[in-house]
């Protein structure tokens, strides 16, 4: 029986492959689908009498029992389960995930297929497809974003096993192996994405799995494990292009297999063509195709880069260090930024303007864990520099010899680290990096230097400690809170009160708690049979136009579309930002309607994000 990783991985690609597919077709729908998870399930049955294999894993409760005994393995399952109950009771509020991964893929089942949607905002169309293409089928069969974060929990439950395959086929021993395999999913962007719909953890579990089918490839001489290790790869590079940098730890890895492709050379080709169309091959031709860039960059944040190389190295080390040191819960951020902005001489911020995202330059902290920024945590890097510093002390030696192929794929790792230190000026560093901690730590756990740490009592204090901050992290997380944040906070009069902590708290849980239905005044407003209703808007959570998912259709409006252009599309009624459309067309409200012939409906005040002021919108109909 094929381990349920590998049906996971070969359905995921399948189901890449099957959106571009019906794309062609045009038959982006529930019905297509329908035929084509049929005809997939149908294909395993056929698989499982040919080979005699069972495609259903089988539960042995006594195995799992002795498994989760110990107290590592039961906190993590702890943590599973409340992660599982926060999707379940919660609607998805990601931000990203309502204002582009879910938004792009309602687009393209109401066309019945992809295409290049007419927007200002770029993201809807340049970013890869990966993930997008696992929702669609839930969001046509379903009619719901809901299920979407068990793509999540899937994930999340597979990381332990990869973890330890992947850390003692590079050299760390089966102790170390098992302790790490329990606690690396502790991390706090690990734990705090397993009940969400972002896509950086889903990404960084297709890359171990990818490492882990390579080595197994490489060492057993298995043809599967490879194409299961090549499929992996290419759903890692489609779920997040910023993972390609990890391509070339990969390929070493796989190096020594890649002869067995010719024992069968037409099915290993009819692989390699399925992983290229799972992979982020067709966005990026995609992107020349529309835009004359691979990476969709030439259209999107186009005022960011240059810079010496020197420049973004210490400043994404300084980020990176900070963000994966700051407490799990910082209410000092106010005090940070004035600290930062205080020291910072006017030069130095004067030459990183328009380089970098605002959020590294400031250096800024999250006053809270939060999904949107989370490493790894301060427990888990805290526990790693305890390690360093252990292997120091005893003289052991980070780089192994030379001459063993897992040198040379944690050096490509870390070249790829490097890549990204003196490339990268956009925040949240800690939080793409999720995909590369597994194999970033290698050096620190290998050999016998710091095998004696794992045997004290007061390491095993340390792990449990760690896992009981994500265990809190998890109940107090504003997405998904685990206790009944906004109505207690409201009968404290916490929205009145004079701390400003307070009534932060209050800002932050009510936001996240109405953002799954941000724009609910504004559809009690809409007609239900309005028709088409026109966006002119960029990045706001757009899903909550959509709903309930079917009943209406958004059109992107783009700031030089001439009037006659907009009727054209069916749109009678349009939703304007103000901050939009004073930067996009240089007028105000009034100034549109004059100049589109349309009147005011209603006008509305959103608080769409946490950390800024509630936006004034109007809804206006064409006359």
């Amino acid at each position: 029986m094929p381990p349920f990783v590998v049906i996971w991985i070969w359905l995921c690609a399948y189901l890449n492959c099957a959106g571009w597919t019906l794309s062609a077709l045009h038959q982006l729908n529930a019905a297509g689908y329908a035929v084509t998870l049929t005809l997939g399930i149908g294909a395993g049955l056929i698989w499982q009498k040919k080979s005699g294999a069972s495609l259903v894993p089988k539960i042995r409760p006594a195995k799992l029992g002795w498994r989760f005994r110990r107290s590592f393995p039961l906190a993590f399952l702890l943590l599973a389960t409340l992660a599982l109950l926060g999707g379940a009771l919660h609607a998805p509020v990601n931000y990203d995930g309502l204002a582009y991964r879910t938004p792009r893929v309602l687009h393209w089942l109401a066309e019945n297929q992809w295409h290049w949607i007419h927007s200002d905002f770029p993201r809807l169309n340049t970013r890869t497809a990966g993930f997008e293409w696992l929702t669609a089928p839930i969001i046509s069969l379903t009619g719901s974003d809901r299920l979407i974060f068990l793509l999540n929990i899937i994930a999340f439950l597979l990381l332990p096993g990869r973890v330890f395959a992947v850390l003692t086929r590079l050299g760390v021993r089966p102790c170390a192996a098992w302790h790490w395999m329990w606690l690396l999913p502790a991390g706090y962007g690990f734990v705090l994405q397993a009940g969400s719909i972002v896509n950086d953890m889903f990404g960084a579990f297709m890359t171990l799995a990818a490492f882990e089918f390579a080595l197994r490839a490489s060492r057993e001489k298995k043809l599967s494990d490879l194409w299961t290790a090549g499929l992996a790869v290419a759903l890692m590079t489609a779920v997040k292009a910023f993972n390609i940098l990890l391509l070339l730890p990969w390929l070493i890895a796989a190096l020594p297999a890649l002869r067995l492709l010719l024992r069968k050379p037409v099915a290993s080709g009819c692989v390699i063509i399925f992983a290229l169309g799972a992979s982020m091959i067709p966005t990026s031709v995609l992107n020349i195709k529309y835009c004359g860039d691979w990476t969709g960059q030439s259209i999107e944040q186009a005022t960011m880069g240059g810079g010496h190389l020197w420049t973004h190295l210490w400043v994404n080390v300084a980020n990176l260090s900070l963000n994966n040191l700051v407490p799990p819960v910082f209410p000092m951020e106010r005090q940070w930024e004035h600290f930062v902005a205080g020291i910072m001489p006017p030069s130095v911020r004067e030459s990183l303007t328009g380089k970098f995202e605002d959020g590294l330059i400031q250096f800024k902290l999250p006053e809270l864990q939060m999904e949107e920024s989370a490493g790894i945590g301060c427990g888990l890097t805290l526990m790693i520099l305890g390690l360093l510093t252990k292997k120091i002390r005893a003289g052991g030696f980070f780089i192994q010899d030379l001459r063993h192929r897992e040198t040379w794929i944690i050096l490509g790792v870390w070249l790829g680290l490097g890549i990204v230190l003196v490339r990268l000026g956009l925040y949240g560093s800690a939080r793409y990096l999720l995909p590369f901690y597994f194999l970033l730590i290698v050096p620190a756990l290998s050999g016998g230097a710091v095998a004696e740490i794992f045997r004290h009592r007061l390491w095993r204090l340390a792990g449990l400690a760690t896992f009981a901050t994500a265990l809190l992290l998890l109940v107090a997380s504003p997405p998904r809170p685990l206790w009944p944040a906004t109505t207690c906070l409201k009968k404290l009069g916490a929205d009145q009160s004079p701390h400003p902590l307070v009534r932060r708290a209050w800002t932050v849980y009510s936001v996240y708690g109405q953002r799954a239905d941000s724009f609910g005044p504004v559809l009690k407003v809409l007609p239900a049979d309005s028709g088409p209703l026109g966006l002119m808007a960029f990045d706001v959570p757009e899903t909550s136009l959509w709903q309930p998912f079917g009943s209406r259709r958004v059109r992107h409006i783009c700031h030089g579309d001439p009037p006659e252009a907009i009727r054209a599309r069916g749109i009678e009624y349009v939703l304007i930002e103000e901050k939009i459309l004073k930067e996009k067309s240089g007028v105000n409200f009034a100034g549109w309607l004059a100049a589109n012939h349309a009147e005011a409906v209603k006008t509305f005040t959103l608080p769409l994000r946490a950390g800024q002021e509630p936006g004034n919108w109007l809804l206006a109909r064409l006359r």
